[in-house]
């Protein structure tokens, strides 16, 4: 049995299915994770808000899609705990207590926030503004040593290495400070090569079927500079190839697709077709475990109602250690017995 040395926590929003690019780029490292690591994966549904709030009424059916397609990605619910955010409540408590010692200055200075502004095009909330400091919370409400992230989060992390310093400083030491584990997967582009997101409709889903998905390969960006089958093509940066690599197990054929391409022996439609048929055997697996959990809802609250009283018993004994060193014990005095709460109360009502 392998010694679990490093407590893991990281997660997705439930903003809709996962795509082609969460598996590559976060999915199948989170699955060879869990024999090593004590992982805890979080269904983040209250950062939805920052962003979306005027729109709450997808988000119970997004989580049940993520927890479906994580499970069919090879998330194991007895290897790992599966968390729902908002049904744990010390997440947002210890958001409340971080957010003392974090400047409002220090946030505005987050890339993401200023790149999220800009995109928004409206007046941002202070939830919004307050992001990094409940994904501080997230994070050392379970003293996670390491974090899963891409690179476009690694402010985020330094901004919670700042957090428990300070709070260590204050109080005494509690909190690890959390590393952030890059993932060695290449991003994977979506069909128009801009970064493959779902507001951008550019995205391969794994609940998609073999039609929609060989349609949306037919229709895939490669060479803009080639007009012909016979014009020499260029393979670096051209989707056909980046996914090729990542789903098709033929390296023989693949070198050869790319040498034929380069000199222009070779059309578009020819490897559109056999990366759509070989793209549909690799997720054939995949679709059948998804479509199996999808039609089991209650299987799948189960499982994050488990998950989620699991993960509380951790944040409870955190969030007592953090109130007692900030001096609020009379809180903890008048709290009643755990015993008398549900972990996950009204969460799957």
């Amino acid at each position: 049995m392998t010694l679990k040395t490093h407590r893991i926590l990281t997660g997705h929003r439930p903003t809709g299915p996962r795509h082609l690019g969460h598996l590559v780029g976060t999915l199948q490292n989170w699955v060879s994770l869990q024999d090593s690591h004590e992982c805890f994966f979080l269904i983040a549904d209250l950062h939805v808000l920052t962003t979306d709030y005027q729109n709450p009424a997808s988000i119970r059916t997004n989580t049940l899609e993520v927890i479906a397609d994580w499970l069919a990605a090879g998330i194991d619910p007895e290897r790992s705990t599966l968390v729902l955010q908002s049904a744990v409540p010390e997440h947002s408590q210890l958001a409340i207590l971080l957010s003392m010692l974090v400047t409002e200055s220090r946030l505005h200075r987050v890339p993401t926030y200023k790149e999220q502004v800009k995109q928004l095009g409206l007046q941002p909330s202070l939830g919004l503004l307050t992001y990094p400091v409940l994904q501080a919370a997230d994070i050392l409400l379970y003293k996670a040593s390491l974090v899963p992230v891409g690179e476009d989060q690694l402010p985020h992390i330094e901004l919670s290495r700042e957090i428990a310093r300070r709070f260590n400083s204050l109080y005494g030491e509690l909190f690890p400070e959390p590393q952030a584990l890059l993932s060695t997967m290449p991003r994977l582009p979506g069909i128009d090569n801009r970064t493959m997101h779902t507001s951008y409709g550019n995205a391969i889903f794994l609940r998609d079927t073999e039609e929609e998905t060989t349609r949306k390969v037919m229709s895939m960006f490669t060479d803009p500079n080639r007009i012909h089958p016979t014009d020499p093509g260029k393979v670096e940066g051209n989707p056909l190839f980046i996914y090729l690599e990542q789903f098709d197990p033929d390296r023989e054929q693949i070198e050869e697709y790319k040498t034929r391409y380069q000199q222009g022996k070779v059309g578009d439609v020819e490897i559109k077709q056999y990366l759509a048929r070989k793209l549909n055997q690799s997720l054939k697996p995949l679709r059948e475990r998804r479509a199996k959990f999808i039609a089991q809802p209650a299987y799948l609250r189960e499982i994050l109602f488990h998950g989620s009283n699991r993960a509380r018993q951790i944040a409870r004994q955190t969030l007592e250690e953090v109130l007692t060193t900030m001096g609020l014990t009379l809180g903890l005095a008048l709290q009643p017995e755990s015993g008398q709460r549900n972990p996950a109360s009204g969460a799957f009502c």
